[in-house]
């Protein structure tokens, strides 16, 4: 494979993974928004094989799999999980509506290829053309905590701005130190756990998931 033809294929699954950001921007269904982010954890997964491929680097071959073992089977695997036990069939309610979040994602994407324009300048590798997408993956996800009124839905955000984080780090320097990445799975896993229980407890309590229901009963105490 020769550095264009790897560089077009990383362009291409870039544009995958912001495509399945504003579909999780747009998807109205708990499950629906589930496999879009098992998806964004696929397309992540094989373009980090491809630039450790490239690039020689053989640790993100073992990001690749901990990407793929984590983000596309395990932790929707959990989500699933936990909506079945807590019984959710609702759809995820939005504070903003959605052609307006989408406007606002198509800002945010305008914004980041703007300020990431000097650094794709100066930098010369292969993966420099996808910085301004994973800094919007990552404004993206955190727009869809912001916007989001269900706990499950804000979680997923969470678990989309992760991701842009770890593309982002792969497109700006080859990926981080093994260690590093081996330990923020590590943690990625443990805090799904923790979510599972937290949720649990909360739907026990109050019998539901809304986060403004829940800011409502605060308020009446």
């Amino acid at each position: 494979m020769t550095p264009s033809t790897a560089a077009q294929i990383n362009s291409f699954l870039a544009a995958l993974v912001l495509l399945t950001s504003f579909a999780m921007l747009a998807q109205k269904r708990l499950n629906g928004l589930i496999h879009l982010f098992a998806w964004q954890g696929f397309f992540l997964s094989v373009n980090t094989a491809i630039v450790g491929y490239v690039a020689g680097k053989e640790h993100l071959y073992i990001s690749s799999l901990l990407t793929l073992s984590l983000k596309v089977v395990l932790l929707p695997y959990i989500l699933h999980v936990l909506i079945d036990r807590l019984k959710i069939r609702k759809n995820v309610e939005s504070i903003v509506n959605v052609p307006t979040t989408m406007l606002i994602g198509i800002g945010l994407v305008i914004f980041s290829y703007h300020l990431m324009a000097p650094v794709r300048e100066l930098s010369t590798l292969m993966t420099r053309s996808t910085l301004a997408v994973a800094l919007a993956t990552v404004m993206i996800g955190l727009l869809m905590m912001i916007t989001r009124k269900h706990a499950v839905s804000q979680i997923i955000g969470f678990l989309a701005l992760e991701n842009g984080l770890f593309f982002a780090a792969t497109s700006a320097t080859y990926g981080m130190p093994l260690v590093v990445e081996l330990g923020v799975a590590l943690d990625i896993l443990i805090a799904a756990f923790i979510f599972g229980i937290f949720f649990f407890h909360i739907s026990s309590a109050f019998d539901s998931l809304d986060v403004e229901q829940m800011a409502r009963l605060k308020e009446g105490d």
